[in-house]
């Protein structure tokens, strides 16, 4: 009889690739920021890769509505609105704060920082959602904030490098709120559909900047505009994509915990790429931040009640 493992195994490789992709082009989104931020400026860049991703998403969305044959289901009235507000948030503030950030730290650093948000999801989840705050959301808590202490305190060589970690927290607040909000509207439309109309709606807040876009496009190197176009095309419209489908198929708890391999990758990724390494007090501060979010988010094992011992007969 054939083993019934084989089949299951087989129904997991594609989500196990999903996570992998997933995980590799949002790593790789703090390199292309570093390297194409010496050409281009933060809100210029954010402009460039929303257009990018705009439009890769939306001939997602065209190759999906040609082929089932049903046109997207759009969002109405409060449910639309709250898509646009997350989309300005996530797609167009987020980005500003984190392109902001790597103009003053280096890769590797800008990611453990980030990289607090699980924390702060938590934090919102017990203060909107009533999930309450137990302890081990506390201790992680202190944890990751002591390692944001280390950092900052590790990086403040000038103000520049001070302002870099506050803008580096900010990113990770935005990140905090598009992911809390995100789940409340993921009950009312699909992750897809959610994605593209954010995106959409994040890079109409940016047009502001497009003359600063078009500038800097014209002065840039070519190998700074294709990351800029790669940014958008790989971490955000591939990406969000493959996160969607991973995401639809995993409870929330195993694929937030993926993604604490971001920071290690971009370190890795950033000393390959662009040799920046991060000072070894700044590993410290990382340990105890990842530390901090995976004492507040990872889900506790349960442990199987022991089945009672019957009473041995005379």
């Amino acid at each position: 009889m054939p083993s019934a493992r084989g089949p299951a195994r087989r129904a997991g490789l594609p989500v196990v690739l999903a996570v992998a992709v997933t995980v590799v082009l949002w790593a790789s989104a703090f390199i292309g920021v570093r390297a194409a931020g010496h050409d281009y400026a933060p809100g210029s860049l954010a402009l460039g890769r929303q257009l990018a991703g705009s439009l890769g998403l939306t001939a997602v969305v065209a190759v999906r509505w040609l082929r089932s044959g049903h046109r997207p289901v759009l969002p109405r009235g409060r449910v639309l609105a709250g898509v646009l507000a997350w989309g300005v948030g996530w797609f167009s503030l987020y980005n500003l704060a984190l392109n902001a950030a790597e103009q003053h730290l280096d890769a590797g650093t800008t990611a453990l920082l980030v990289n607090v948000a699980p924390v702060l999801v938590a934090v919102l989840a017990g203060v909107l959602l009533g999930e309450g705050f137990p302890r081990r959301l506390l201790v992680g808590m202190a944890s990751a904030f002591a390692g944001v202490a280390i950092i900052a305190a590790a990086t403040s060589s000038g103000e520049r490098d001070v302002v870099g970690v506050a803008l580096g927290l900010t990113a990770a607040v935005l990140y905090a709120a598009g992911a809390t909000s995100q789940k409340r509207l993921l009950a009312h439309l699909d992750a897809l559909t959610m994605t593209w109309v954010g995106c959409l709606a994040g890079t109409v807040a940016l047009l502001p900047f497009a003359p600063a876009l078009a500038a800097d496009a014209a002065a840039a190197p070519p190998s700074s505009t294709w990351a800029v176009v790669l940014l958008g095309l790989g971490p955000t419209a591939v990406a969000f994509t493959t996160w969607g489908y991973a995401l639809s198929r995993l409870s929330a708890g195993r694929a937030a915990a993926t993604t604490y391999l971001v920071p290690p990758l971009v370190v890795v990724l950033s000393w390959l790429v662009l040799a920046e390494v991060p000072a070894p007090v700044t590993f410290a501060g990382g340990a105890l931040c990842l530390a901090g979010v995976a004492v507040a988010t990872l889900p506790r094992r349960r442990v199987a009640p022991v089945p009672p011992v019957p009473a041995a007969r005379a």
